[in-house]
């Protein structure tokens, strides 16, 4: 075994062996995997190993499809050919409108990243799997590519490839320690020696965590006792002729394909168990925890109702074994939170059916910084502190339990909550608030008109929308508040923080202390990395502000670009802060009656920020808005939030202050074509494709500059578009295709409602060609082709006269 190494990779089930030959594909051969008994001895060896095009995003579909492509390549390889079986095709079936709706758009979404999937009914669903009934089934969303592979044969093909191009793979090889020098890099640790190596990858799957131990760090993963059955065999699979679709059942909580001549048959039941909480024994090896059928005996009635060819067979075997979640489903692929040079490739509850792109876009990631896609639905920093084992282990139960239901949109499920909340949150909730979840805080998101009302989550715009009118309304005509809690704060100081910043941002920086400005920060590709808000306290202080998810994203990525000579610091104060703001033309009123000082707008006036006091408590207040109206953001400490948010209450009643909430803003952001981190603002375009250009600065020294003026020079890819959409029914959700005469011309990255406008909004990068204002394309709505239309991309007060308003 070799001392050193470039990488080394610790596991060896699906996410280690396609980790390890990702890198080599990228042209890194100085790498290792390291197993601690046999590959395959983990999770992966009792896979159900279903390989499926379906996923939430654009991200997992992309690297599904990516995967299935690979695995086909691996089977019809004629020196190492694998069992995978391709194109079986595979149904998720429906009972519901509601689901069947989600479906369509998920079409809609995929027909982006060149997947096709249909929408059939329920005799069309039975006709393409014979065993199914279809009572009490409306439908089902087909995926033609739908299939299953061999585990053991998958890994060894890869890990096959990897040695054929120099990687070297040690099993019976555990890592006893692990240890990070002053340059980053670290000393691997095993009973044959230590590895000195430059990048440390955790594919430990369940037992990340000992792993991560070593390292210093938690990750929020917990495992689940899986248990599903194979079938003796099934006369009319025998004789069928041709295999029999895999079948996905969210009504009954159940999965099902064919093996051999039988069926395997999975359950999601919901009196689940969590496995390993208390540590796991080092002898649990190419092991399965006890059999309990009674368990999922009720799943199993639902089953058989479905499949009555179920009740006429016997069971031939059981397997219960572990699988890992993480708190929202999807895996944690990408850097270690806190740590240089280590990633993790966890948390992969589907992972041999989607291991292959994880693989892919981590050894992207590990190689030159960023994948292809924007990962950041994978981004082991979109969980920071509150990502407690417990908390995993609730939220890993809760979506156990609703396995094959999909979120609908602003659908935030109860377990654990709350999780990160502030003194006003009971506050809140006793004038009726409905809290949606950002980064684990409870954020409020509209009030609600009365006890009794309740909110229908589906695709269609729902009861929400007249609430929403009114909150929008009264704050383009008064003034309302609201608290955004959780926000991201990072406080700069030092000598140097101001010429550091103004070579990592692209544009310019605030001319003075006391103003604010809206900066983008770029990656090595040129593209959005993160968008902040900076505010210049004083002569050696400023403010990063940015959004709530990006809290760990942010510090990480500006801790590793701190200047060697010590003289930038920074301090994270977003567990400390939160933001009450105020909104509409009084609400210039409203604070200056609880604030000492000229608060006019020729005194303080848009993008201005001071330190003062509001109330009794010391705040920073800066003229900002994210609404179009003239808006302040008053920054105080947790502790004392509740004290000047009775302030704002009282000195706000003569003016007949409203509370509104992030649904509001949502709306009314779109209105002025402000654009959301992570959303519309992500690391696949630049700012000027984002049309952000007037945020860049050629003239000088920036990081990313070179790659960015690289990329002027080649035909932009897409363009960001703001569209008026022609209907009343539903918003353009995020992924929905944009289309011209039946072919895909760009996706939806936000849509919603714009009550002062009385449009339906949607944001979407789109073909440069259809990106001149006037130009009539289509979206593809819950799929229903639906006229749009590119109009200017700030519909509302597109001068900001509302914003730079002076005193009347």
């Amino acid at each position: 075994m070799r001392t050193s190494a470039r990488v080394v990779v610790i596991g060896g089930g699906i996410a280690g062996c396609s980790t390890l030959y990702h890198l080599t594909q990228e042209g890194w051969s100085d790498v290792m995997l390291l197993e601690r008994n046999e590959l395959t001895s983990g999770t992966t060896w009792h896979s159900a190993a279903q390989v499926t095009n379906f996923g939430m995003n654009q991200t997992m579909v992309g690297l599904k499809s990516y995967s299935i492509r690979l695995y086909k390549e691996l089977a019809e390889d004629p020196d190492y050919p694998i069992t995978y079986h391709h194109g079986d095709g595979g149904i998720r079936l429906a009972n519901t409108e509601r689901v069947m709706e989600g479906y369509r758009h998920f079409a809609s979404m995929a027909r982006g990243m060149g997947v096709e999937f249909e929408v059939i009914d329920a005799v069309e669903c039975a006709r393409r799997h014979p065993l199914i009934t279809q009572g009490n089934l409306l439908g089902g969303l087909w995926d033609p590519l739908d299939g299953d592979i061999d585990p053991a044969q998958l890994c060894q093909a890869l890990v096959r490839r990897a040695r054929k191009a120099g990687a070297e793979v040690h099993r019976q090889t555990p890592v006893t320690a692990l240890r990070q020098l002053p340059d980053d890099s670290w000393i691997v640790s095993t009973p044959h020696g230590d590895i000195h190596v430059e990048i440390v990858v955790n594919a430990c799957g369940y037992r990340v965590n000992e792993v991560g131990a070593m390292m210093g760090v938690h990750h929020p993963v917990a495992s689940m006792e899986h248990q599903y059955l194979l079938t003796e065999e099934i006369p009319a699979i025998r004789d069928a002729g041709h295999r029999m679709p895999l079948i996905r059942c969210p009504i009954d909580d159940f999965y099902c394909r064919q093996e051999k001549n039988g069926l395997l048959v999975g359950f999601y039941e919901q009196k689940c168990r969590t496995w390993g909480m208390d540590g796991i024994d080092p002898h649990f090896v190419n092991a399965l925890c006890p059999d309990d059928l009674d368990r999922v005996a009720d799943v199993f009635e639902g089953a058989v109702a479905r499949i009555p060819a179920l009740g006429e067979v016997g069971i031939h075997t059981v397997i219960n074994g572990p699988i890992t979640y993480t708190i929202d489903g999807a895996p944690l692929v990408g850097p270690v939170p806190g740590k240089r040079n280590a990633f993790c490739i966890i948390g992969l509850r589907a992972g041999l059916g989607e291991g292959g792109g994880h693989g892919w876009l981590l050894a992207q990631m590990i190689v030159h910084g960023e994948a292809c896609y924007d990962t950041w639905i994978l981004d082991p920093r979109r969980f920071t502190a509150h990502g407690t084992a417990e908390l995993t282990a609730l939220k890993a139960i809760e979506d156990y339990q609703n396995e094959f239901r999909f979120h609908f949109p602003h659908e935030h499920r109860p377990a654990g909550r709350p999780v990160k909340t502030t003194p006003l949150y009971p506050v809140l909730e006793a004038e009726g608030a409905v809290f949606d979840v950002v980064n684990g805080w409870e954020r409020l998101a509209y009030i609600r008109p009365d006890a009794a009302f309740k909110e229908t989550h589906d695709f269609r715009f729902n009861e929400t929308f007249d609430v929403l009118a009114r909150d929008v309304a009264a704050v383009q005509s008064g003034v309302g508040l609201t608290e955004v809690n959780g926000f991201n704060r990072i406080e700069i100081t030092g000598s140097g923080a101001r010429e550091w910043l103004d070579g990592l941002v692209c544009g310019k920086l605030p001319r003075r202390a006391g103003r604010v400005g809206l900066t983008y920060l770029l990656n090595d590709k040129g593209c959005i990395k993160s968008e902040a808000t900076l505010a210049w306290l004083d002569e050696d202080t400023i403010w990063y502000g940015s959004a709530a998810a990006a809290e760990w994203h942010d510090f990480d990525w500006l801790s590793a670009h701190l200047p060697k000579d010590g003289n930038v610091s920074l301090r994270a104060l977003t567990n400390e802060m939160t933001i009450l703001l105020l909104a509409g033309p009084k609400a210039r009123a409203v604070l200056g009656s609880v604030a000492r000082g000229d608060w006019s707008a020729s005194a303080f006036p848009w993008l201005s920020v001071r330190r003062a006091h509001v109330g009794i408590a010391a705040a920073v207040v800066m003229a900002v808005s994210y609404s179009g109206e003239e808006a302040f953001e008053i920054h105080v400490p947790i502790s004392q939030s509740l004290s000047v948010w009775r302030a704002l209450r009282a000195a706000g009643a003569e003016h007949d202050m409203c509370l509104f909430g992030s649904r509001a803003i949502e709306s009314m952001r779109l209105e002025k074509g402000y654009l959301h981190w992570k959303a519309d603002l992500i690391t696949e375009f630049d700012p000027f494709e984002a049309g952000l250009g007037r945020f860049v600065d050629l003239d000088k020294a920036f990081l990313g500059k070179h790659a960015l003026m690289a990329r002027l020079g080649s035909a932009e890819r897409r363009q960001l578009v703001t569209l008026a959409v022609e209907t009343d029914m539903a918003p353009a959700h995020a992924g929905a295709s944009v289309m011209v005469a039946g072919r895909v011309v760009g996706a939806v990255t936000s849509g919603d409602w714009g009550h002062r406008t009385g449009l339906n909004l949607a944001l979407a990068y789109v073909l440069p060609e259809q990106a001149a204002v006037g130009t009539a394309v289509s979206i593809d709505i819950i799929g229903l082709d639906v006229p749009a239309r590119v109009i200017p991309v700030s519909p509302y007060d597109p001068d900001n006269r509302r914003l730079r308003a002076l005193d009347t």
